[in-house]
């Protein structure tokens, strides 16, 4: 049982891990590019929150 300050683990996306065993090589080929386009997104979202903590640290910096 979690405790009470403890965040729920987040919800798992139902698209990961999902069999593909009856899916077409042009479906399975288009679900690739799909999660590539998404993992450049969430690429490009780490950098910018890393870019901006970096930038508040160097502005908090003595």
């Amino acid at each position: 049982m979690p405790m009470e300050d403890e965040a729920p683990p987040p919800p798992r996306d139902p698209a990961i891990a999902v069999d593909v065993s009856r899916l077409s090589e042009d479906e399975i080929a288009a679900r690739v590019l799909a999660l590539k386009a998404e993992i450049a997104r969430l690429e490009a979202a780490l950098e910018a929150k890393r870019a901006s903590r970096a930038a508040a640290a160097a502005a908090f910096k003595f």
